[in-house]
């Protein structure tokens, strides 16, 4: 696989920040603080979730309208539904839908053959950063 180009790499790597710090002030806060961190988490995590899903509807549209095309655009807009939830819901569950909607979108990702070759080796320390994220902050 060729290597991934900088720009991509260090913008990705960089997103993984936020939720580091919210992750991490979900249990270093005081208290009262706490939740803020939580929500913040959960937010963060609705917003990258539904980009993934934009990511995926830029390529589908791409290729014009094949069979496939209504197939692919459906689970485009996927992440972004299940993102809209992650808000709705209680901490736990919210953070526990958001993992699981990271780990989807990888799994579909890695299968997809319509992105750069190098797009599905960032994608996976990008999601695992994202799912041990919110999995730390369930923990909170």
């Amino acid at each position: 696989m060729p290597a991934i180009p900088p720009a991509p790499l260090w913008l990705g790597l960089a997103g993984l920040l936020p939720f580091a710090a919210a992750a991490a002030g979900a249990h270093l806060l005081p208290p009262d603080q706490q939740g803020f961190a939580l929500r913040a988490l959960i937010a963060y995590g609705a917003v990258i979730l539904s980009f993934l899903g934009g990511v995926r509807w830029g390529l589908a549209i791409r290729d014009g309208d094949d069979a496939a095309l209504l197939r692919r655009l459906a689970w485009s807009v996927t992440p972004s539904l299940l993102g809209w939830v992650a808000l709705l819901l209680p901490m736990v569950p919210g953070l526990v839908l958001l993992a699981a909607g990271f780990a989807a979108a990888l799994l579909v990702d890695w299968r997809a053959p319509d992105a750069p070759a190098w797009y599905r080796r960032l994608r996976l320390p990008l999601s695992l950063g994202a799912i041990l994220a919110t999995t730390v902050g369930m923990l909170a």
